[in-house]
């Protein structure tokens, strides 16, 4: 009996990591203009956003912010272009593959980034630190808070 629970669970749980690792990305969900109030940081339950007033032409701040994010592992892009104005990527993590989306806006001379995960409830702070990274390098194209 216990080797058939233990079988049960073990099924369970490839069948988890594979529905995580392979479930279709709905790019619709996704790529979307963040919404922002101002700038600053914001955490939510499953995310983070930060908002920047951009010192540079936006062009330029969004082509950096694609290069950064393209450099971080296991990150692709999605949808969007600079020439639209907006970046979805996806980025997921080492060992499950768990997906994270993180937008990337510009409009009226602010920079939006918006990180948030797609399964659970709590991303344990990988969002935000993904983005705070993101943020260092293009510091000198953003206004700091």
């Amino acid at each position: 009996m216990l080797m058939r629970i233990i079988f049960l669970v073990s099924i369970a749980i490839v069948w988890v990591m594979l529905y995580v690792r392979f479930s279709p990305t709905r790019v619709h969900q996704w790529h979307k203009v963040p919404t922002f109030s101002g700038a600053g940081d914001y955490q939510s339950p499953g995310g983070f956003r930060a908002v920047r007033k951009l010192t540079a032409p936006t062009q330029d701040a969004l082509r950096a912010a694609e290069q950064r994010a393209l450099a971080t592992p296991r990150t692709k892009l999605i949808a969007g272009s600079v020439d639209e104005g907006m970046l979805t990527f996806e980025t997921r993590s080492l060992i499950m593959g768990f997906p994270d989306y993180t937008t990337i806006a510009a409009q009226d001379g602010v920079l939006i980034i918006s990180g948030r995960l797609r399964f659970g409830k709590s991303d344990m702070g990988v969002n935000k630190a993904r983005i705070v990274g993101w943020l260092e390098t293009l510091a000198p194209l953003t206004e700091p808070l």
